[in-house]
């Protein structure tokens, strides 16, 4: 296996490290890097979890319905202008959050770090690994992810010190001359992008003319399906939850009788298993399509919530971490190479950001709603067993819809 990975790799490292770099250039907009400033920007402003996961679920909401446009102009420019302006627009929006001076102006900078980080950079790694490698997209997808949980494994811990350091404002602001001093790399890993691009659209017409024009849906022809709603509670699962774990690591702690820097500490093993995962999963998926591999994706997620509750235990949260990161790595790889598979590669973009759109309004959703349940005094074990129970179910739907012919 990684014999494959390796020659794959060495066939266009500098492509697949583009994805990679895209992929970890997005943790400033993720939450599991927000998440840490928490405590900081509740005390800041005198919030409490509730307000402060509403402020984050309208920002996010906003990032959402702009996404689904914004997302499929990599459809239509070149994709080193739209790298560029994305990482342009992602150093402005920390700058931004290092300055806020009310909730209005924190709910902006939220639209803005989701727009750029969470929804665009991520958005412009991933595709473009899906679109450009058609035999290899499981790897390539793969490979890329991994940038996402070599993010998770290092700057949340990085952020906590740093807050410690020299507070959360000014973390932002070093954090947004890193990111801008990151497009000449990023410009640098698409050297060559115009004959790549070429060949692309060149076996596209050759397939289109093959297949008869029938390969490759719209977005509205996927939105005309009934299996893509059957489809969409498995898609906002890892969002919803995953997001919401991330967001309160605070009050996790506290239900657990943990340490924050505990439970923060540890995200190298999901990290860890996570790229493990994604890589294997590359290889089944190039071997038996995403159709195979993709269905029971969920089912650790469950199990990882499930096993947070049986002990206050702080070793507890290795299997805790071990569990979500096996979902973690089949949701990266699997879910994307599944839109290519159901729905072709010509209109990739426009299909992704429409799926992104609402993975990114189920983020938002997730800590706002885990926040007003723990206003509602309702604990985090009854929280958590209710997210488990919603993977199960997610979990039967998908099954059935991969099983179920298109209509």
């Amino acid at each position: 296996m990684l014999i494959s990975y390796w020659r794959f790799a060495r066939s266009n490292p500098r492509f697949l490290g583009f994805g990679f770099f895209l992929a970890f250039m997005s943790s400033a907009g993720q939450t599991y890097f927000i998440g840490v400033f928490g405590s900081g920007i509740q005390a800041d402003f005198g919030l409490d979890a509730g307000s402060w996961g509403r402020i984050y679920m309208v920002g996010t909401l906003a990032s959402a319905l702009v996404i689904n446009w914004t997302g499929a102009l990599i459809d239509r420019f070149d994709l080193r202008v739209f790298t560029a302006c994305t990482l342009a627009g992602l150093s402005v929006a920390c700058l931004v959050m290092g300055s806020v001076t009310s909730p209005l102006l924190l709910m902006l900078a939220i639209f803005m770090l989701r727009q750029f980080g969470q929804g665009l950079s991520s958005h412009a790694g991933i595709t473009s690994m899906a679109r450009y490698h058609d035999a290899d997209r499981g790897k390539a997808i793969a490979l890329a992810a991994i940038g996402f949980a070599f993010g998770e494994s290092i700057l949340p811990v990085a952020g906590l010190y740093a807050t410690q350091v020299m507070g959360w404002r000014d973390t932002f602001s070093i954090v947004a001359v890193v990111v801008l001093c990151s497009i000449a790399p990023a410009l640098w890993l698409l050297r060559g992008h115009d004959r790549r691009h070429a060949e692309h659209s060149d076996a596209l017409k050759k397939r289109a003319s093959e297949e008869n024009g029938q390969l490759d849906y719209t977005r509205r022809q996927m939105l005309s399906e009934k299996r893509f709603y059957f489809m969409l509670p498995a898609m906002i699962a890892p969002s919803m939850i995953g997001t919401a774990l991330f967001f309160f690591p605070a009050e996790i702690s506290s239900a657990k009788n943990w340490s924050s820097l505990w439970l923060t500490g540890n995200y190298w093993l999901y990290s860890v298993v996570s790229v493990a995962t994604t890589i294997y999963s590359g290889v089944l998926i190039d071997r038996f399509s995403a159709r195979r591999v993709v269905p029971l994706f969920l089912l650790p997620l469950a199990l990882s919530l499930v096993v947070l509750n049986l002990s206050d235990h702080v070793f507890m949260v290795w299997p805790y971490m071990l569990l979500m990161g096996v979902s973690s790595g089949l949701y990266f790889t699997g879910l994307s190479a599944l839109w290519a598979e159901l729905y072709g590669a010509r209109h990739l973009g426009a299909i992704k950001s429409m799926t992104n759109a609402i993975m990114v309004f189920a983020s938002a959703l997730g800590p706002a709603l885990v926040g007003t349940l723990l206003q509602w005094q309702i604990s985090f074990a009854g929280i958590s067993m209710m997210m488990a129970a919603f993977c199960v179910v997610a979990t039967g739907l998908l099954v059935y819809t991969l099983r179920t012919p298109s209509n």
